[in-house]
């Protein structure tokens, strides 16, 4: 789902946050397509933003994140402070109307290579922006869902040995995941098992999109063989992703607790 760097349509200009005039930014999206993310914060959410369309007003940026003029400036005046936007004048084409033009603010370059560990992230959340646009959210999740074929079938190859037992199969999913890049564990509990997942490669973008957690509990479902709830996601903004697993009392099968590490 992370393919390269950057943003669609709107590549960063060399030089843009030192020069001269720029032309008013395009209309940002919505509220609706910009979702608050609870791991977010509004600065970095202000910097996506920035990083997917270049320059953007004070006004254009309150819109778009659901904020008051008094708390975006907030923001960008302290984002002025520490030298991570500039604001530059807008320029306007045609008839202008009485008073200064707005100002436009542009993320300064030593920002902006700080962004570089989400410029894939930003890039899949772009894709997705646009697929949602277009498509509906049925399209997102079928995206969501062919995104996990890949992980499911890498998976399920992995759990070839480990029988029919939910649990069992949890802790062979664990070590799997783990094996993945998701630092995952599983363990038995008085009301069945659960399975944790310490590190989620998606989380900037299951954030705004759930449908990708949503896909990948589907998938946890299959794998282990039964039903299961997730009861917390980091990309909602809880430390672990948490699965349970229903079963049977351990008291009333007569089976011991134990908890089973799988993430070392």
């Amino acid at each position: 789902m992370k393919k390269a760097a950057g943003s669609p349509g709107h590549p960063p200009a060399a030089g843009s946050a030192a020069g001269g005039p720029v032309s008013p930014a395009t209309a940002l999206p919505p509220t609706s397509e910009v979702a608050p993310a609870a791991d977010l914060s509004t600065r970095d959410r202000v910097t996506q933003l920035l990083l997917e369309r270049r320059a953007a007003t004070a006004a254009q940026l309150g819109d778009a994140l659901g904020l008051s003029p008094a708390a975006i400036r907030r923001h960008l005046d302290a984002m002025l402070a520490d030298g991570d936007v500039v604001a530059r004048e807008q320029t306007v084409r045609g008839h202008r109307g009485r008073g200064r033009p707005a100002k436009v603010f542009l993320l300064t370059d030593a920002a902006r290579s700080r962004c570089g560990t989400h410029h894939y992230d930003n890039m899949a959340t772009a894709a997705l922006r646009w697929i949602a646009r277009t498509g509906g959210s049925r399209a997102v999740e079928d995206f969501a869902a062919e995104q996990v074929a890949a992980l499911e079938a890498r998976c399920r190859a992995a759990l070839s040995d480990a029988g029919d037992d939910p649990m069992a199969r949890a802790e062979a999913l664990a070590a799997a995941l783990t094996a993945e890049g998701y630092a995952a564990s599983a363990s038995t509990i008085a009301s069945g098992g659960q399975l944790c997942q310490h590190h989620c490669p998606v989380a900037h973008v299951a954030a705004e999109f759930p449908a990708l957690c949503e896909a990948e509990t589907t998938v946890i479902s299959r794998l282990v063989g039964t039903h299961v709830q997730r009861l917390a996601t980091i990309a909602h903004g809880d430390g672990v992703c948490t699965t349970h697993i229903p079963g049977s009392s351990p008291a009333q099968s007569g089976k011991t607790v134990t908890t089973v590490r799988t993430d070392r």
